[in-house]
């Protein structure tokens, strides 16, 4: 087990490409949906429907994701352009 000396701080976040990395997350997953659906009653018949649905629920809940990493980077510019304008300015 560890102690807890031996217990270290957690490193900081890494930023990126956060829209990116979404958009291309969600296009892979819409990709292997419309990749799947020709075959739907394969899976179907054999009990793996789910399979399409869940690539169709990932593509979903993906462009949720776009418009919310978005709306954080609208954000955070927002208010880095405010910490950065004097205050008779605000």
């Amino acid at each position: 087990m560890w102690k807890k000396s031996e217990l270290r701080e957690a490193p900081a976040p890494l930023e990126g490409p956060v829209v990116g990395t979404i958009i291309g997350g969600t296009v892979i997953w819409f990709v292997l949906f419309l990749g799947q659906l020709p075959f739907y009653g394969w899976f179907a018949d054999h009990g793996h429907a789910w399979w399409v649905w869940t690539c169709l629920a990932g593509g979903g809940l993906g462009l949720v994701g776009i418009w919310y990493v978005r709306a954080r980077d609208a954000a955070i510019k927002r208010a880095a352009s405010t910490a950065d304008r004097p205050a008779d300015q605000l």
